[in-house]
C-alpha cells in the first residue's frame, strides 16, 4: 500500500499543461495530426524531462539482421544489449523521447500484402514513444501513460481498458500484479484491467536478449457506457490497442531460461495513425487528414470515383482497396528514397522496388490513372510529413525522379513478361503445367509479380507448377543463406552478452584504453614507427562468459587493460597481429581479429598455450596490415572530398569500408558518373597527394565539432569527445567560430587510424565503379603500389587494343582472318572486363572494342556474302530452272552454307534447295529452304531431319528454313535420301 501512496501523491493536481489544441470536442474534426505529434512530444521534454530525439532513418544501423527499421527501439538496442560504448551520446540518455519513422515490410514484421485490404494496415508508420533506461520504471511509465490520454488528450476514461502480463507457469513467471495494483491505483476500473498470457504481454526483441512483460491500453470506438472487455484482444476492429508499454526486466538465453536484467528499462510504443484515429473520431486510418490529401490528390490524378472508404465485397472493382494501396506505399517510398534505400534488386532495396511494383499496377490497372501518377504524389507527401521530417523536403524531386524512372521500368517489363508468357503458352502442349522455371525468371529476372503471374494464367485457363516453383524458392533460399553475407555475422562465441558486461562493470574492471592505437609517428628517412605496448589481460570470455583462465587450443576473446589494436569500426577492417607474455619470446598468441563491445576491446585469439588473467602481455600490431589501413582510410577521405568537387556538394556519402587491400566508398548520385568525371575525381586526389598535405587529428567536445561548417558525418554515434581528421588545415582553424576552411578541403570526424601525411599515398586509382541500384554508385579503389600497378596493366591493355584497331583498319579480305580479328576482340574485352585497372580507362576501352566488334561482325558478314555470290552463280548455271536444287558445296561456316540456300531462293523463287558442305574435320554441314509454294506439305525441319538422320547427325529448325550436321560417312546416302523425300513431298 506504500506504493499506491507514493503514487496518488505523485498525481495531485498540478498546473494545467495545454498542448495548443485547446479543449476535446467529441464529434468535431479533432486536433490535426501535426498537434497531436507536437503534443506528445513536447508532454515528455517539457513535462516529464525526457531528451527529445530526431527519428533515425529507416535504414538500419549497423544490424544486418533487420531490413528496415520497424519500432522506435531499434537505434536504441545496443543500450538494452549493454554493448554501448561508455563515451558515446547514446550512453549519455536516461530518458528521450521521439517519433520513428517505422517500415513494415519483408522479414520478421510485414505488412505488405495486407495494406489495402482493410483500413489500418501500413507499410510506413510512425510510432510515438518514451524510453527510459534505467531511470524510471512501471509506476511512472503508467502515470505518464494515462496523464497523457486523459489530461492532455482528453480521452474518455471509460472507454480505455488496460492489459497486464497474467503470468506463465511453464517459465516460473507469476502474473504481474504489481502492474495492475498501478493500474487500479490510477483509477482505473477493475473491469478494465485485464490480464492476458505470454503471447499477448510478453515482448521479446528476438529469440534471444532483453525482454519483459507489456501493459497495452486498447481504445473502444464505440464507447456509450458498454463494457468492451470481452472484445479486447479479439481482433475486433471496434477495440484496438493504441499503446504498448514494455517493461524490459529479464533476458532470454540461449537455452531458453530467463534472467533478470542488471538494469530495467522502459520501451513504449504508440501507432500515431491509430492515435489520430481516435482524436479526430475517425473509424479508418485513411480517414485522418495523415491520409485525405494524399487520396485526393490521387483523385485529382486519376480522374475516376472518389474515395469511399469500402473494403471487402462492398469494394466493387476494388477501388477502395487501390486508393489506400497507392497512398501507403508513396509514403514509405518517399521515407526511404529520402533515407537512402532506393529500389533495386536485394535485401531492403528488393522489398522497396516490390511496394513501387505493387503501387505502379493499382495505379495503372485498378484505377486506370496515366504513369506518372505515383511520382505526382510526392509533394503532397512532402506536405504532410515535412515539418515532423524535415530531410524529406530536401531531395523531393529527386525522389520524384526516381519513382518515375523505376516505374517506365517496371511497365516494360510488364510487357515483356505479357509475352514471354504468350509464347510460352504457344509452345506448350495442352494439358500442361505452365513451367515453373519460366514462372521464376519472369519473378526474379523482370520483377514480375506472382499474383499477376497467376491472374493471367487463369485468364488462360492454365495454372503453375506449384511444388516445381516453390522448390525453385527453396533453392534460391538455400543458396542465398550459404551465399558470400551468410559467413559475415560475428563469432558468437567470444562475444559479451549484457550479463557479462554487467560483471564486468559491477567487479570495477576499466573499459580497454585504446588510445595508444594512434601512437606512431614518421621516422627520421620517413618511416612510419608505430609504439611498443604492454598490457594485462583483465580478463577471458569463451562461450559468451567470463573465465580467469583459457586452455590451450581454446578460442577466447581477450580483455586487456590496454591495446593499440584497432577494433573494428567506422568502416575501417580490425588490426591482425599477435600477443607475446613477458618473458615468453618463443610463444606467440595469434589475434585473428579485434571488435569493441560497451567499452571493452576484446582480441580473438586461439590460445597456443594456457592464458589466465593477470599475465603481463607484449601486443605487436602487423604493421604492414596496419599501414595499409591508414593508407586506405586517408585515400577514403580524400575521395570523398574529390567526389564532391567534382560531382558536386550534394554527393553524400552512403557507405564505406577500408581493408588492406583495397577501399569501397557508396554514394548518392543523380546522374551515372561519367569518364571524364572519373578522371576529374582522380586528379583532384593526385593533386593533394603531390602537395603532401598534413593530416591533422585532435579529440574535440562533440557539440563542438557539430558546429563545424561543411562537416562530412555519417548516420553513426560518435563517442563524446569526438576525433576531427581534417587534410591540410588545423584542426583549430576549422573551429574558429564561422571559419569556411572546411568548406575547402576534407573534415570528418572518424575514429580510424591515418596517415600523417598524404604524400604516402603515392597514388589513387579507382578500378571499378557502378551503381548498386538508381541514384546510388559504388566505386572501389586502390593505393600505392596496386594503383601503380592498375595503371601499367591499363597501358598494356590500351596498347593491345591499338593494335587491333590497326589490324582491323586494314581490311583484309580473308574471313579466317577477320573471324581470327572478332576473336581477338572478344577476348580482349574479357580481360579488359576482369582486370584490376583504372575505371575511366576501362570504359574507354570498352566502347572502342565493341565498336570494333561491330567493324568485325560488318566485315565478316559482307565477306561471307560476296563468297556466297560467287557460289550461288555457279549453282544457278549448273542447276537452271529445276524445282529442287540438291548438291555439295564447299563452305568455310554454317553461316556461309545458309547465306548461299537463301541467295538461291531468293534468285530462283519457288525453288527448294538443300546443299551439303564437308568439312576438312570430317563433319558434314546441312542447310535448306523449302519454298512456300510447297508448304505446308513440305516441311524444311523435316527434309533436314531425314538428311542428318542419314549421316547420323542432328538439324532443327522451321517449316521454311532448317539446317544441321552429320558424319561424310553416310553422305552419299544423305544425298538420295534429300532427293527421294522432296520427290515424295512434291
Amino acid at each position: 500500500m506504500a506504493a499506491a501512496g507514493r503514487l496518488r501523491r505523485r498525481l495531485l493536481p498540478a498546473v494545467p499543461w495545454r498542448w495548443g489544441c485547446g479543449p476535446r470536442r467529441w464529434g468535431t474534426g479533432g486536433p490535426a495530426a501535426g498537434q497531436v505529434r507536437a503534443a506528445f512530444l513536447r508532454f515528455f521534454q517539457e513535462r516529464h524531462g525526457h531528451r527529445r530525439l530526431p527519428s533515425a532513418p529507416v535504414r538500419p544501423r549497423g544490424d544486418p539482421r533487420l531490413l528496415f527499421v520497424n519500432a522506435g527501439m531499434n537505434q536504441f538496442k545496443p543500450i538494452f544489449l549493454g554493448t554501448v560504448h561508455p563515451r558515446s551520446e547514446l550512453a549519455q540518455y536516461k530518458r528521450v523521447v521521439n517519433s520513428q519513422k517505422c517500415v513494415r515490410a519483408g522479414g520478421k514484421h510485414n505488412d505488405l500484402e495486407d495494406v489495402g485490404r482493410d483500413t489500418y494496415h501500413h507499410t510506413f508508420f510512425e510510432m510515438l514513444g518514451n524510453w527510459s533506461f534505467g531511470d524510471y520504471f512501471k509506476e511512472e511509465a503508467c502515470s505518464m501513460a494515462w496523464e497523457l490520454l486523459t489530461e492532455v488528450y482528453k480521452i474518455p476514461k471509460d472507454r480505455l481498458y488496460v492489459t497486464y502480463f497474467g503470468g506463465d507457469s511453464s517459465l516460473g513467471l507469476s502474473a504481474d500484479e504489481e502492474c495492475r495494483d498501478i493500474w487500479l491505483c490510477l483509477g482505473v476500473p477493475a473491469s478494465h484491467v485485464l490480464p492476458f498470457p505470454l503471447k499477448d504481454n510478453f515482448w521479446e526483441m528476438g529469440d534471444t536478449g532483453p525482454c519483459g512483460p507489456c501493459t497495452e491500453i486498447h481504445y473502444d470506438h464505440v464507447g456509450g457506457g458498454r463494457n468492451a472487455a470481452a472484445l479486447v484482444n479479439q481482433g475486433s476492429p471496434d477495440v484496438v490497442e493504441i499503446w504498448n508499454l514494455v517493461f524490459m526486466q529479464y533476458s532470454r538465453e540461449v537455452e531458453g531460461n530467463l534472467l533478470p536484467l542488471p538494469q530495467h528499462h522502459v520501451d513504449t510504443g504508440m501507432g500515431l495513425e491509430r492515435l489520430v484515429t481516435v482524436l479526430q473520431n475517425k473509424r479508418s486510418n485513411y480517414d485522418t487528414d495523415l491520409f485525405t490529401p494524399i487520396l485526393d490528390a490521387i483523385h485529382k490524378g486519376c480522374g475516376g470515383p472518389r474515395y469511399q472508404g469500402l473494403v471487402g465485397k462492398a469494394d466493387v472493382g476494388g477501388v477502395n482497396m487501390a486508393y489506400r494501396v497507392v497512398a501507403d506505399h508513396v509514403r514509405t517510398l518517399c521515407v526511404c528514397i529520402t533515407d537512402g534505400i532506393y529500389p533495386g534488386l536485394s535485401g531492403a532495396e528488393l522489398v522497396l522496388r516490390r511496394i513501387l511494383r505493387r503501387a505502379v499496377r493499382f495505379c495503372s490497372e485498378v484505377l486506370h490513372a496515366p504513369p506518372g501518377l505515383l511520382a505526382s504524389l510526392v509533394p503532397t507527401v512532402v506536405e504532410v510529413l515535412g515539418d515532423a521530417y524535415p530531410e524529406l523536403r530536401k531531395n523531393a524531386d529527386q525522389t520524384a525522379d526516381i519513382i518515375n524512372e523505376n516505374e517506365a521500368a517496371f511497365l516494360s517489363s510488364l510487357e515483356s513478361g505479357r509475352r514471354i508468357i504468350e509464347r510460352t503458352v504457344q509452345q506448350m502442349e495442352p494439358s500442361t503445367y505452365f513451367p515453373a522455371e519460366v514462372a521464376w525468371s519472369l519473378y526474379g529476372n523482370l520483377g514480375f509479380p506472382l499474383d499477376l503471374i497467376d491472374l493471367m494464367l487463369e485468364e488462360k485457363g492454365i495454372r503453375l507448377d506449384a511444388a516445381a516453383f516453390d522448390k525453385l524458392a527453396l533453392e534460391d533460399a538455400k543458396r542465398k543463406a550459404h551465399g558470400p553475407q551468410a559467413g559475415q555475422l560475428e563469432d558468437v562465441n567470444v562475444q559479451l552478452d549484457v550479463h557479462s558486461l554487467a560483471q564486468l562493470r559491477s567487479n570495477n574492471v576499466p573499459v580497454t584504453d585504446d588510445s595508444p592505437k594512434y601512437a606512431y609517428a614518421l621516422g627520421q628517412h620517413g618511416q612510419y614507427e608505430f609504439s611498443p605496448c604492454q598490457a594485462t589481460i583483465l580478463m577471458l570470455c569463451r562461450d559468451q562468459s567470463l573465465q580467469e583462465e583459457v586452455g590451450e587450443g581454446q578460442r577466447c576473446g581477450v580483455i586487456l587493460d590496454r591495446t593499440n589494436f584497432y577494433a573494428e569500426q567506422g568502416g575501417q577492417a580490425s588490426d591482425r597481429g599477435y600477443l607475446m607474455r613477458l618473458g615468453q619470446q618463443d610463444t606467440l598468441f595469434p589475434v585473428e581479429s579485434v571488435h569493441l563491445c560497451g567499452g571493452y576491446v576484446i582480441h580473438e585469439v586461439t590460445a597456443v598455450e594456457t592464458l589466465r588473467a593477470g599475465d603481463q602481455v607484449q601486443l605487436f600490431v602487423d604493421e604492414a596490415q596496419r599501414l595499409a589501413c591508414m593508407t586506405n582510410h586517408t585515400a577514403t577521405h580524400l575521395l570523398s572530398f574529390a567526389l564532391r568537387r567534382v560531382l558536386g556538394d550534394n554527393t553524400e556519402q552512403r557507405g564505406s569500408h577500408v581493408t588492406a587491400e583495397q577501399l569501397r566508398f557508396d554514394f548518392n548520385t543523380k546522374e551515372p558518373v561519367t569518364t571524364e568525371q572519373l578522371q576529374q575525381v582522380e586528379q583532384v586526389v593526385q593533386e593533394v597527394i603531390e602537395r603532401n598535405e598534413v593530416v591533422h587529428m585532435a579529440e574535440v567536445p562533440l557539440m563542438l565539432a557539430r558546429r563545424v561548417q561543411g562537416l562530412r558525418t555519417v548516420d553513426e554515434e560518435y563517442p563524446d569527445p569526438v576525433r576531427i581528421v581534417s587534410l591540410g588545415v588545423p584542426v583549430e582553424s576549422v573551429l574558429t567560430h564561422n571559419s569556411e576552411a572546411a568548406m575547402h578541403t576534407s573534415v570528418e570526424l572518424c575514429c580510424g587510424t591515418h596517415l600523417l601525411q598524404t604524400g604516402a599515398m603515392e597514388d589513387l586509382a579507382i578500378i571499378s565503379e557502378r551503381q548498386l541500384v538508381k541514384g546510388i554508385s559504388r566505386v572501389i579503389a586502390v593505393t600505392g603500389g596496386q594503383a601503380k600497378q592498375a595503371r601499367e596493366v591499363g597501358q598494356c591493355l590500351a596498347m593491345e587494343v591499338d593494335s587491333v584497331s590497326i589490324r582491323m583498319k586494314q581490311r583484309s579480305t580473308s574471313i579466317p582472318e577477320v573471324q581470327n580479328l572478332s576473336k581477338e576482340v572478344g577476348q580482349l574485352t574479357k580481360v579488359v572486363a576482369s582486370t584490376a585497372m583504372p575505371q575511366w580507362q576501362r570504359k574507354e576501352l570498352q566502347t572502342i572494342l565493341k565498336a570494333l566488334q561491330r567493324t568485325a561482325n560488318t566485315a565478316i558478314k559482307k565477306l561471307e556474302i560476296q563468297q556466297a555470290a560467287e557460289k550461288v552463280q555457279s549453282l544457278l548455271a549448273k542447276h537452271c530452272n529445276r524445282p529442287v536444287i540438291i548438291d555439295t558445296v564447299p563452305a568455310d561456316s554454317p553461316s556461309i552454307l545458309m547465306k548461299v540456300v537463301n541467295q538461291l531462293c531468293v534468285k530462283s523463287p519457288g525453288t527448294s534447295v538443300l546443299l551439303l558442305s564437308p568439312q576438312a574435320s570430317g563433319e558434314v554441314l546441312c542447310a535448306c529452304q523449302v519454298s512456300k509454294n510447297c508448304l505446308p506439305m513440305f516441311s524444311a525441319a523435316d527434309w533436314a531431319t531425314a538428311v542428318c538422320t542419314q549421316m547420323e547427325g542432328k538439324a532443327g529448325g522451321s517449316c521454311v528454313v532448317a539446317k544441321g550436321s552429320g558424319n561424310a560417312r553416310g553422305m552419299q546416302g544423305a544425298l538420295t535420301t534429300a532427293l527421294e523425300f522432296a520427290q515424295s513431298k512434291l
